[in-house]
């Protein structure tokens, strides 16, 4: 496995220090977050090019674009036309970037609250984004996150299913899958099968209140809960189960380390880069090799809420720091 930095957490900086912290901390890639002052789909080509040329210089992989485009499945008919605009843009840059994966919001909301259309809104849309990827030999990437119709294993397979493209696989995030309140352990991996791409990591743990700096509120299947970012090993997210199963199954691909923890960023990036290097290790001496299988089984979620529709959130993401997180606004 390689490990990757993800810009978003050094967004204070520009993408040319960004990228010279992410080497200079001994990092293989940088996973780019796709908001100015890092990249957009408006970014000139030149620029665009100007980055390669600084990746290569400071010999790191972009593995991934962290794109914000989408939430297909609550916006009306011209907000997704221009979102598929963005994504095209997008696209065309990952080209001259050299970079295999895009990632894509589906949008909301919570899959416990999520209807039938939802999900038929964000796959129509999706297929179309994958289509169109195929021609540019690119893989669409759907993040596990909470506040979204895809928080758990079974949530996520029931969209890949509804898409049906072999181009479109999954995001595995323990600590969104915490804040959901869902298995992210060895079961997720099985379950996920061959449609799990690539993994971010991050821990965090529920407080009694939010407002200090790292804390975010958010609406899971309890109501609205509290939460307080943390470096690895600090928070309730344990990754050893998870990087157990990687190891078994043999996972080749990417992990990206998605640190918001309050402190400062190189130093929350070495602290979790120290962590993951060591679970690494310990679990690959562990390793009992298995077979993953090649198709992710299918699973069918609830059509219909079975939870009462609590007050939604309404700014800022579980990725900055801030007080109430929303997947639009953050990682």
């Amino acid at each position: 496995m390689k490990i990757a930095a993800f810009s978003g957490a050094l967004m204070e900086y520009s993408i040319q220090e960004a990228m010279k912290i992410t080497a200079n901390l001994g990092f293989d890639g940088i996973e780019i977050a796709c908001r100015e002052p890092h990249l957009s789909p408006q970014t000139s080509l030149p620029r665009v090019k100007e980055i390669r040329r600084l990746a290569d210089e400071h010999v790191l992989d972009i593995p991934v674009l962290g794109g914000y485009m989408g939430r297909f499945s609550e916006s009306g008919d011209p907000e997704c036309a221009a979102a598929y605009d963005e994504f095209l843009g997008l696209l065309e840059r990952a080209d001259y970037l050299e970079t295999d994966m895009i990632r894509i919001f589906p949008g909301g909301p919570n899959a416990f609250l999520a209807a039938d259309y939802h999900y038929e809104k964000a796959a129509h849309w999706l297929k179309k984004c994958a289509a169109e990827a195929r021609k540019h030999e690119k893989k669409i990437l759907l993040e596990i996150h909470n506040v979204s119709l895809i928080e758990t294993v079974e949530s996520s397979l029931r969209l890949l299913e509804m898409i049906g493209e072999d181009n479109v696989g999954l995001i595995h995030d323990a600590g969104n899958m915490y804040i959901s309140d869902t298995d992210f352990g060895r079961a997720s991996v099985t379950g996920l099968g061959s449609r799990l791409l690539h993994v971010h990591v991050k821990d965090e743990k529920r407080i009694p209140e939010a407002g200090g700096p790292g804390t975010f509120r958010n609406v899971t299947r309890h109501g609205e809960e509290h939460f307080l970012q943390c470096r690895l090993g600090e928070g309730e997210v344990d990754h050893r189960e998870l990087f157990e199963a990687l190891a078994e199954t043999g996972y080749g691909g990417w992990v990206t380390l998605e640190c918001f923890a309050p402190y400062p960023p190189p130093e929350q990036l070495a602290h979790d880069r120290d962590a993951v290097r060591q679970l690494l290790r310990e679990t690959a001496s562990a390793a009992v090799p298995r077979t993953v299988p090649t198709t992710a089984p299918t699973t069918t979620a609830p059509a219909s809420p079975t939870a009462p529709t609590p007050a939604s959130p309404s700014s800022s993401s579980v990725s900055a720091p801030a007080e109430i997180s929303l997947p639009s606004k953050g990682k």
